[in-house]
């Protein structure tokens, strides 16, 4: 647990609103570095990376932060698994009476999760829709079929649907995620599962999953005896429609049928075989955190956290002119965030009642592997832990006048989010994709998962000056053609006003929390409010 030194009881928040020491040029600047080639798309495990890693601890440590890691450091140790797969990999299907041979990166991407360099596959599949088993929803594709050591061929996404009551209607819940389709899958004791790749159901296309998908991941390490799937991998739905042809369907065909109630499991008659070779290597990474100690000496132990994740794609040195995945927006911006509101944050003269942890996770790309250690690992406890505000992927193209804190509503804060925002004159958009699942794509989700009242402060669509579609447009414009790629890359141009606005629209939710007398929690009924009740937090 994490030690703090004693302060002063000094419970009054300074008349003065501290928030408008931050600034949006100290945001730029931390940005600039941060995307610069120097740091070759901060790659974990990489020379970038570590890097990264090294600025930002070297940041707290000059805004007068408390190393809050290990030993005495700025630095918590995740031990992670590199698994590289090789352009070697093969994947082949017997569909009827022809074989069908997938290429690599243009059909088909993924890798083995058992942390082997040789793993093979030969093994029949079977069709379970969107992998789902909600008994809450009366929901089950596993129902009335044995999946043990065989293949699980599905869609990511789940059921469509309009009502709030039934997988939260249009907004995706943990169970559409691809995370999800795999755990479920292991824990069924398939061999491997493989996803039919379609854009709306992904919510973005090929060129994302095999950027992704084709490079190295980072892996938490397996511990003795664990299982793991053989292979988890994609395959576009142009491959989809060839496996399905086997039971006279094509993929659209398949995707719709698994949106039907009393949907049952479908043996497709195919073979799965595959190799699939890589290169495995241990990696010791990093999550970066600093704290700055409260006042009250009843509350000091609880913390509010800031969290963004430092790590992006790295370099992939076959793509020419530029192989370089900076990561401007993805999240060299949240990092340069949340590095100035701890820097103002230590400047206030009188510190609030709780204390405020600083995070910064490694390999949120990889499945948000540092978010989810570190909430195993924590510095301070899930019960003594009031919130978790998480940055991610801002656009630096001016103010907006609305911004999104999708999952806010579920927490008791959801009142302190509402007044801060009519102070800072901000209306609370809904999440612009609710269908694309974001609450379950981003770190604050593992601090979810552990009970702690959790969401990311995210910018809205309407921005200051600008015609009503011109935010949605940016969006829909940076996901089809930069999230991902090597051109996401820092401009000198951008307008850094409205990262400064939500840095301090977060800052004073933080400060609010960190001085509010009751511990926040989940409101009834919501799917984590189990584990903060078993934390102790009531």
């Amino acid at each position: 647990m994490l030690r703090l030194f004693t302060l002063a009881a000094v419970f009054a928040v300074p008349a003065l609103a501290p928030a408008q020491e931050i600034r949006g040029s100290r945001i730029r600047a931390h940005v600039k570095f941060l995307a610069s080639d120097l740091l070759e798309g901060r790659g974990v495990g990489a020379r970038g990376g570590e890097l990264a890693a090294e600025y930002l601890a070297a940041q707290l440590a000059l805004a007068g932060l408390q190393p809050a890691g290990e030993n005495g450091s700025y630095f918590q140790r995740v031990p992670l698994v590199g698994v590289q797969p090789l352009e070697t990999s093969e994947l082949e299907a017997d569909v009827a009476n022809f074989k069908v041979r997938f290429r690599w990166l243009t059909d088909f991407v993924g890798y083995t999760l058992q942390q082997t360099e040789q793993a093979s596959l030969d093994a029949e599949a079977v069709f379970v829709g969107h992998g789902i088993s909600a008994p809450e929803f009366g929901w089950d594709d596993y129902k009335g079929v044995d999946v043990r050591g065989k293949v699980v061929v599905l869609f990511t996404g789940e059921p469509p649907s309009q009502d709030p009551a039934f997988f939260a209607g249009k907004a995706l819940t943990y169970y559409g995620r691809w995370t999800y389709k795999y755990e479920e899958a292991a824990r069924r004791g398939a061999t491997a599962a493989i996803i039919v790749h379609t854009t709306p159901t992904a919510s973005y296309g090929w060129d994302v999953v095999k950027t992704s998908w084709g490079r190295e991941d980072m892996q938490v390490r397996l511990e003795a005896g664990q299982s793991a799937l053989t292979f988890a991998g994609w395959i576009t739905e142009a491959m989809g429609d060839r496996i399905f042809s086997a039971v006279g369907k094509t993929a659209a065909e398949m995707l719709q049928a698994a949106g039907n109630r009393g949907f049952e499991a479908i043996p497709l008659g195919v073979r799965f075989r595959g190799r699939f070779p890589a290169k495995i290597r241990m990696v010791e990474s990093q999550n970066v955190l600093g704290a700055s100690p409260g006042s009250d000496p009843r509350k000091k132990d609880e913390a509010v956290v800031f969290t963004a994740h430092w790590d992006h794609l790295g370099v992939n040195r076959s793509l020419a002119p530029d192989g370089i995945f900076n990561g401007a927006v993805d999240n060299a911006t949240g990092c340069a965030m949340v590095l100035e509101i701890a820097r103002a944050w230590q400047t206030l003269e009188v510190k609030p009642r709780r204390s405020a942890i600083f995070l910064f996770v490694t390999a949120e790309e990889n499945g948000l592997r540092g978010a989810h250690y570190y909430a195993a690992h924590p510095a301070v406890p899930a019960h003594k832990t009031a919130l978790n505000l998480n940055f991610d992927a801002f656009f630096p193209y001016g103010r907006t006048t609305d911004v999104v804190v999708n999952g806010a509503e579920r927490t008791t804060v959801w009142t302190t989010v509402q007044n801060v925002a009519q102070r800072f004159g901000l209306t609370l958009a809904p999440d612009p994709r609710p269908e694309s699942g974001s609450y379950y794509r981003s770190d604050h989700f593992a601090f979810a998962r552990a009970g702690i009242p959790a969401f990311s402060i995210s910018m809205g669509t309407s921005f200051a000056g600008k015609p009503a579609d011109w935010g949605l447009n940016l969006i829909r414009e940076y996901t089809a053609k930069h999230y991902h790629q090597p051109s996401d890359e820092y401009q000198e141009s951008w307008d850094f006003s409205g990262l400064e606005e939500l840095a301090k629209f977060g800052f004073t939710i933080g400060l609010d929390v960190a001085n509010s007398e009751k511990m926040p929690t989940w409101r009834p009924g919501d799917e984590f409010l189990p584990a903060r009740q078993k934390s102790g937090v009531r």
